[in-house]
């Protein structure tokens, strides 16, 4: 079969590998219909996230067709169509009985590793490196899912894939985002990134009823995005987000604040910027928190920061104390994707959002390396790549 695979740093290509087979009794193999980029995936891409191996297949957003399945899987057969979260859940373990799905105990067949690193296993993840499991990740033309029974979001009749290929991940991963604040009608919701996590972000708090949602970003097809959705949008290179917010929120700042940029800021002129690339350089930091910085300076006091872009590794200079002493609630994590599926699969059905609105490029599978430089690189209006292989 064909797919994706990591070669190195800004080296993803096209291969030929072999097809994937049963190997547990839970499994089911996938046959993709489509698939897609996420913004996960540039720090792959990018090289900032360890533990990945050349010849790795890349992937985590992805549905399709059920062409086979193990003996033991009696939730799936053959034909069915189905999302497939980038979570492996075991559905067993004391977590997943407490739908905290992203850190299954059970499905990082690499839990030694993660134990080492983060104190505790997080759950199994589909292309996404051999700290989560090593899993072939979803853009290929097949994939074997483990623990497929519980790994899996059943698509009913009558809706496209383009409608709830989403429901894999950026559309849960919005969703908690805004669930996470706690919003309440008389909310400032400030989303900091206005890419494909914070536009579900936008949407998922407009849903849930803030009274102004506020959109911080700097590409101009973005913030139009955004704008359609419902929010304020703030270009960052143009305007100061410190004095802007202080005019929408009389002073008081937002009550709720989303860091949908994660590890990978590209704030360029302000001195901690230039202080972060330079550790970088040096191999003294690993990620960028220009956000979480200004997240904790500008939100009001007694609110939420809530964080579902993603960090890999090291931070430096957190204004902590501010944030201990403004009394800040911080909420982060992996996306649960199975603990909101089904709401948010029955939001689509009842029209009350398409996710697709968020698609800018439909290609080929082959297509995909060229796709991911100009997703990095916001080239060409993109915003969303979708993958057909």
């Amino acid at each position: 079969m064909r797919a994706l695979t990591w070669h190195g740093k800004k080296d993803i290509r096209c291969d030929t590998v072999p097809d994937p087979i049963i190997e547990h009794p839970r499994d089911a193999i996938v046959k993709v219909t489509s698939c897609a980029i996420c913004g996960s995936d540039l720090h792959l891409f990018d090289g900032f996230m360890p533990g990945m191996k050349s010849g790795d297949i890349m992937g985590h957003e992805f549905m399709g067709e059920v062409v086979d399945v193990g003996k033991e899987n009696s939730a799936l057969k053959v034909g069915d169509r189905v999302v497939v979260p980038f979570t492996i859940i075991c559905g067993e373990c004391d977590q997943c009985k407490r739908g905290n799905f992203s850190v299954c105990e059970r499905t990082n067949r690499n839990r030694e590793d993660a134990d080492k690193l983060f104190g505790h296993t997080t759950a199994g993840l589909f292309g996404y490196t051999h700290l989560t499991g090593g899993y072939p990740g979803g853009q290929a033309e097949l994939v074997r899912v483990p623990f497929a029974d519980k790994t899996h979001v059943k698509i009913p009749d009558g809706l496209s894939d383009e409608q709830v290929l989403f429901l894999g991940d950026i559309f849960p991963t919005g969703w908690q985002a805004a669930v996470q604040c706690d919003i309440e009608p008389t909310d400032t919701v400030a989303i900091w990134g206005a890419g494909p996590v914070g536009q579900m972000a936008i949407r998922s708090a407009v849903l849930l009823g803030a009274r102004q949602v506020v959109a911080i970003d700097w590409v101009p097809e973005r913030l139009e995005m955004a704008r359609a959705g419902g929010a304020i949008p703030i270009n960052f290179k143009e305007e100061s987000v410190l004095d802007r917010l202080a005019d929408l929120t009389h002073g008081k700042g937002p009550e709720k604040c989303i860091d949908a940029v994660g590890m990978e800021s590209h704030v360029t002129r302000s001195f901690d910027a230039i202080y972060d690339r330079a550790k970088q350089a040096v191999m003294l930091e690993t990620d960028r928190p220009h956000v979480l910085r200004e997240m904790i300076y500008v939100c009001r006091p007694a609110g939420v920061l809530s964080v579902p872009g993603v960090y890999g590794g090291l931070i430096d200079k957190i204004p902590f104390g501010a944030s201990m002493n403004k009394g800040l609630t911080w909420r982060m994590g992996q996306t649960h994707v199975n603990r909101w599926t089904d709401d948010l699969l029955r939001r689509i059905q009842d029209g009350q959002i398409d996710p697709s609105f968020v698609i800018t490029h439909t290609v080929a599978l082959e297509n995909g390396p060229s796709m991911y430089k100009t997703f990095r690189d916001k080239e060409d209006g993109c915003i969303k790549v979708v993958l057909k292989p």
